[in-house]
């Protein structure tokens, strides 16, 4: 087991057929890959929905045998400074390579928001002075921290969300191939904490899989390390019927486990938010005022007394509603 290769990258796919969702996006850059006229590229988006994934299945076709002399992969957000542009960008750029005609070497910058403004600057000028031999690809989460030049020499591809249905497939596919032993709220916790991030679904269910050799929701969120959504429900709709005694004993349970009021207050908006119980007008000042302490939170106020002071909220929303 220990040596077992990460099913992350044992079921990442290689070719455009196999990637899961974005079938516009990937429709376009299929066109490029059968053009061959690849231009510069920044592709944005949540993390773990096949960014890196799509620009490698890109690279892999257009170079063929030369994919491995002709790819330079790197993470951005650990070689982020303006050394790493000028030393190992530019003499990747600078080596030669036989290709075949209308192609170009390519350079994959992960997490590329993470970089310095100075590097950017550097890669900029690359860039520039490369342009007729390397294309270069940004990923990003965000494609606001990339500085406007280069956005402005790229074609700029945005990736959506996984939608919960096609996380549920490939996690359904890959029990099978590995006959992993798992209960139906086990897939629910599953695509319940990945929140649309394919590979955090699949290393979650490697995890489980490993450590306690069936998925269920009690071992996924204990892999996870998630206050359980079930203890949320309650908790909220203890608020919406005003009983903040039962409420506050659920939320002092969580808060004992020690988990952080972050993670206890953004369960409580994902659980809000797909409740189908609440009203929507209650469900609405419900998700008004957890936003608000989200961002207290965040501020760093993150005490148990915040979270009280939520749940006294809650409370007299429905006290002044009726």
């Amino acid at each position: 087991m220990a040596n077992e290769v990460p099913w992350v990258e044992k079921y990442r796919p290689e070719k455009f057929t196999e990637i899961v969702g974005n079938e516009e996006t990937v429709a376009r850059l299929e066109v490029f890959s059968r053009q061959g006229n690849v231009p510069n590229i920044i592709l944005c988006g949540p993390p773990g929905v096949g960014k890196t994934t799509t620009i490698l299945c890109l690279a892999r076709l257009l170079l063929g045998s030369s994919f491995r002399e002709a790819v330079l992969e790197l993470n951005a957000s650990n070689d982020r400074g303006i050394d790493v542009v000028r030393n190992k960008i530019k003499m990747f750029a600078q080596t030669k390579v036989t290709l075949p005609p209308g192609r170009h070497k390519i350079i994959i910058l992960d997490e590329a928001d993470s970089m310095t403004e100075g590097a950017q600057q550097a890669l900029r000028r690359t860039m520039e002075n490369f342009s007729k031999t390397t294309r270069f690809a940004l990923a990003c989460n965000t494609s606001d921290k990339i500085i406007e030049p280069i956005q402005s020499r790229c074609a700029v591809i945005r990736f959506g969300k996984l939608s919960d249905a096609q996380v549920l497939a490939k996690i359904i596919d890959i029990c099978r191939k590995e006959n992993v032993s798992y209960a139906e709220d086990g897939l629910e916790a599953l695509v319940y904490t990945a929140q649309g991030d394919m590979r955090q679904a699949i290393g979650n269910l490697q995890s489980t899989h490993v450590g306690f050799g069936h998925v269920n929701g009690k071992n996924v969120f204990k892999v996870c390390d998630e206050p359980h959504p079930l203890i949320i429900k309650e908790m909220i709709e203890y608020c919406a019927k005003g009983d903040i005694d039962e409420a506050y004993a659920r939320m002092q349970t969580l808060y004992s486990l020690g988990y952080a009021a972050e993670d206890i207050v953004s369960n409580m908006f994902r659980v809000t938010k797909t409740n189908q119980t609440l009203p929507e007008y209650l469900k609405l000042e419900f998700i008004k005022h957890i936003g608000l302490t989200h961002m207290t939170v965040l501020q760093g106020l993150g005490s148990l007394l915040q979270l009280t002071a939520l749940l006294a909220d809650l409370c007299q929303t429905i006290e002044i509603k009726s």
